[in-house]
């Protein structure tokens, strides 16, 4: 069974679909699933006490978890001078401290298959610097730091730990940028080009893969920088 966290919508349910289709059982966490047609439960990922309830539950049922996706995430993109502190919290609860909790409520379930892959998320951006997006980037930024460490603790127990970090693909998170400031992202890249949510998929379906089983501590950027 694999986790996948921001399950109803953009790139988190491409993966779950993704998943589906290749033959794995997936689990979807939301904040809203009522669109989905596979086992899910409605869970904000900055909500831990949630989050362990449901792996209380999955442990109870005797699930077995050989995969965490944490896809979950929101970005705001503007000057951090006049970004409202609302919005600041938000990014950082929802993108760091949700990785944080949503791996700490769910590792005893991998630690307990012997084995198992976690995938968080991060953005191109971090690499990139990008002017607009620095209280979104810091929130990334903190996702590939608590990636690179926890990997080493993770390791311990048989569990790869990467984190996936995209260029531009074409979901929500890119709703605020202009076709201007697009174009000069995607002209940074090394593939100066928009990506798919295939790009992304296959690279998930690789580590979850037991070929991928010695990388580990690893920030993939889809498109290069």
């Amino acid at each position: 069974m694999i986790i996948v966290t921001g399950a109803s919508k953009g790139l988190g349910k491409s993966i779950c679909d993704n998943l589906i289709k290749s033959g794995k059982k997936v689990i979807g966490l939301a904040r809203d699933t009522s669109n989905l047609n596979f086992k899910s439960y409605d869970c904000d990922v900055s909500d831990f006490d949630r989050l362990k309830a449901i792996s209380k539950e999955l442990k109870k049922d005797n699930i077995k978890v050989e995969g965490l996706i944490n896809a979950a995430g929101i970005a705001a993109m503007n000057l951090a001078l006049t970004t409202p502190q609302s919005t600041t919290k938000r990014i950082i609860e929802t993108n760091l401290l949700g990785t944080i909790y949503t791996t700490q409520a769910f590792l005893p379930l991998l630690i307990r298959n012997k084995k198992g892959s976690i995938i968080n998320f991060s953005t191109i951006a971090v690499n990139l610097s990008l002017k607009g997006e620095s209280i979104y980037v810091a929130s990334k930024a903190g996702v590939e730091g608590f990636t690179k460490s926890f990997a080493r603790e993770a390791a311990d127990f048989n569990v790869t730990v990467n984190c996936i970090a995209p260029g531009p693909i074409n979901t929500n998170l890119i709703k605020g940028i202009s076709e201007k400031q697009l174009e000069k992202i995607i002209k940074q890249q090394i593939f100066t080009k928009m990506h798919t949510h295939n790009d992304v998929c296959d690279l998930v379906d690789l580590l979850l893969d037991e070929k991928s089983r010695r990388i580990t501590g690893e920030i993939l950027n889809v498109g290069g920088a």
